[in-house]
Formats: structure tokens, C-alpha cells, sequence
């Protein structure tokens, strides 16, 4: 079937994106490999999104988001793109399940956490080690977790933490945290918080539960390792250093940078009638309100796109 309009990814910049096509009346379809909602479905709670409500969480804003896509009439599935073809004039989607066509598309990937690549890592990820403290920060009631990277979601998620872990430690591989100010604050005056400055994890061990990690003093040199505590047997590792871009699929057809698809401020790549928005494009700040933003930016240029390569050729 062709649509007007694809959008690949539903997270808050694809769904935004969704709804402004189908309230447009484009025909509108919206593909998600995985699971509706991104990253901030993970989160527990969004205080910077404009207009949130009190005690707003990630799964809720998504299912509101969600729910205004469905009214509107955009179509949902879940499929992974494993081809694509963006030189002509329709786009052409090729899935695991089945072949799409567009007229437009709205490329919203998104991004994932990015990984330590030490030892252990993958064998311990959901034994001890984890990506997302809303998921399993629980799991770590009454015992002591340990909190990689020194940004804003590093922080937040420390201070999230403190709700269960007996103690949290943030490791910091400089001696100064990245994170804003007034989120610092909080940490650095929270009495289960403590911070370790110019430290790197080297391995992670375990035997199915991770039970050690190795450190390294990158300033000293100095190399130590950290044990559970015996009566705990295990401890929770909780890693926050970044996302990478989810846009392999389109190396080698789009413009990129870093890895990120480079677009103009209206959401244009390279390819005409393509269009990328969220956290997979090239710029400063990825917050679910530049998300939106940018899916709204890239839906509405989209429909100017269509009306004048398509409709105009129409009543030619």
C-alpha cells in the first residue's frame, strides 16, 4: 500500500510527528521495531516537558501521545526496516514483515544507551548491570548501586536511585560533573549520594550475578576492586555515558555527522522528501521537547513537500 506519509520510529518525535500528518489528512503510517515511546517510556518522571502534570511519568505522556495519533486516524505496526530505497520519487520501505510504500518519509530512530565495551558487560546486563534505573532500579532495594557518567541523566537517574539503594555512588571518570547546575546541587547535597572523581570501570565479574568490578584511578593510575558487600552478594551497576544514533540502516544515503543525520532547521536531509527528527538528526539539545518539536517541524514540511512535488504535478 502507499501512503503519504512514513514515519520509521515512535517515539515522542515520531509520534508528534504521526499526529500533525494524520490531522493534516495525510494518510499516515507509523513503523516501530520495537517497543512505542523511546527512551522516556523508561523514565519516571518528566518535570520539563511544558504543561506536564503533576507527577507525570514517561508511560504517560507517551499514551497521551499515542492516544491523539490514534484519533487523528494514523496508522500503527510494528516492523523492522532492514531496506530502504530514498533516490525516487516514491520511497520505498522494506521490512521484515512487509514492503511499504511514500510519497514522504520521517526518519525518528532515536538512539540508544551507549555501552562500556569492558569485560563482563554483556554477560552481566540485567544480572547487575543496567541501562535504565526506572526498569530495575527496585531490583536494588537495601542494596548499594553504583551510577557511571557525570551528565544530566546520570544525576537524575542517582537521585531516582536513592528511592531504593541503600547508598548510590556516581562515577565520574573526570574530576567535575557535566550536569546542570541545580541538578548538581541536589546530588551533591543528598545524604545517600557520594561521588568518586577520575575513575573508570575496566571489567565487570560475576558468576551469573555481578558480584566485583574492577576500577582504574585514571589520574594515578591506581587500580582497586570493588567487591559486594558479603551479606548483599551482589551490587547494581547502573550505566549512563550517552546514546548512539540508530541510523546504520541509512549510512551511505544520508548526510551524516558522528553518526547523526544532518538536516536543516526544517527538518530536510540530502534527499528530497525526506525528512529525519528526534534524537537520531544532528543537534544541541535532545530533550522530549525538542523531539516534538522537531517531529511537528518535519510532519508539516513533509505535507509542503507532497502538495507541491505531488498534488501540483497532479493538476498539471
Amino acid at each position: 500500500m502507499e501512503y503519504d506519509l512514513i514515519v520509521i520510529g515512535a517515539g515522542p518525535a515520531g509520534l508528534s510527528a504521526g499526529l500533525y500528518g494524520a490531522r493534516a489528512k495525510m494518510n499516515t503510517l507509523i513503523i516501530e521495531k520495537d517497543k512505542t515511546g523511546g527512551q522516556i517510556v523508561t523514565t519516571d518522571e518528566v518535570a520539563n516537558y511544558p504543561g506536564s502534570i503533576q507527577n507525570a511519568t514517561g508511560p504517560s505522556l507517551i499514551a497521551r501521545m499515542v492516544e491523539q495519533c490514534d484519533e487523528f486516524g494514523a496508522k500503527r505496526i510494528k516492523d523492522k526496516i532492514t531496506k530502504i530505497e530514498l533516490d525516487e520519487k516514491i520511497k520505498i520501505l522494506k521490512g521484515e514483515k512487509g514492503e511499504y510504500k511514500a510519497k514522504a518519509v520521517i526518519i525518528a530512530t532515536g538512539a540508544s544507551p551507549r555501552k562500556l565495551n569492558v569485560p563482563g558487560e554483556k554477560e552481566l546486563t540485567g544480572k547487575g548491570v543496567s541501562y535504565c534505573a526506572t526498569c530495575d532500579g527496585s531490583f536494588f532495594t537495601d542494596l548499594e548501586v553504583f551510577v557511571v557518567g557525570g551528565g544530566d541523566s546520570a544525576c537524575e537517574e542517582a537521585m531516582f536511585l536513592t528511592k531504593f539503594a541503600r547508598k548510590v555512588t556516581i562515577l565520574s571518570r573526570s574530576s567535575q560533573l557535566t550536569a546542570a547546575k541545580s541538578i548538581q546541587e541536589k546530588v551533591l547535597n543528598h545524604e545517600k549520594v557520594e561521588i568518586m572523581w577520575n575513575v573508570e570501570i575496566k571489567e565487570l565479574k560475576g558468576d551469573g550475578i555481578l558480584e566485583s568490578m574492577v576500577l582504574l584511578n585514571n589520574k594515578t593510575g591506581e587500580i582497586t576492586e570493588y567487591f559486594a558487600d558479603e551479606d548483599d552478594g551482589t551490587f547494581g551497576v547502573f550505566i549512563f555515558i550517552g546514546f548512539a544514533p540508530q541510523t546504520k540502516l541509512f549510512e551511505d544515503k544520508l548526510e551524516m555527522k558522528h553518526g547523526y543525520i544532518v538536516t536543516d532547521s526544517n527538518m530536510r536531509t540530502n534527499i528530497p522528501g525526506v525528512f529525519a527528527a528526534g534524537d537520531c538528526r544532528d543537534k544541541i539539545l535532545r530533550q522530549v521537547v525538542t523531539a516534538a518539536g522537531d517531529g511537528a517541524i518535519a510532519s508539516v514540511m513533509a505535507e509542503k513537500y507532497i502538495e507541491n512535488e505531488f498534488k501540483t504535478a497532479d493538476n498539471v
